[in-house]
């Protein structure tokens, strides 16, 4: 016997499960929406080749999610003097 399970309930879960799974690639607008980086810092950032590593498939933008972590782990400041 198996669970029979509505249309309702099913779009649902299915975007609980989205929010729940992150995306690896994450564009400029979802990078400063999740991380709080501006966009204009993002593009700053592109133009002097600083920072952080990025994709660039024709027009689209994107940034591993591993490599904002990791820019931002290694810049933690523990302790303010």
């Amino acid at each position: 016997m198996y669970h029979s399970i509505t249309g309702y309930d099913f779009i649902k879960q299915v975007k609980t499960m989205k929010t729940t799974i992150k995306k690896e690639w994450l564009n400029p607008k979802e990078v400063s929406s999740e991380f709080g980086l501006s966009i204009s810092t993002l593009a700053k950032w592109r133009m002097e080749n600083k920072y952080l590593s990025f994709s660039k498939i024709g027009k689209y933008i994107k940034y591993k999610r591993a490599d904002i972590e990791a820019f931002l782990n290694e810049n933690v400041i523990d302790k303010v003097a």
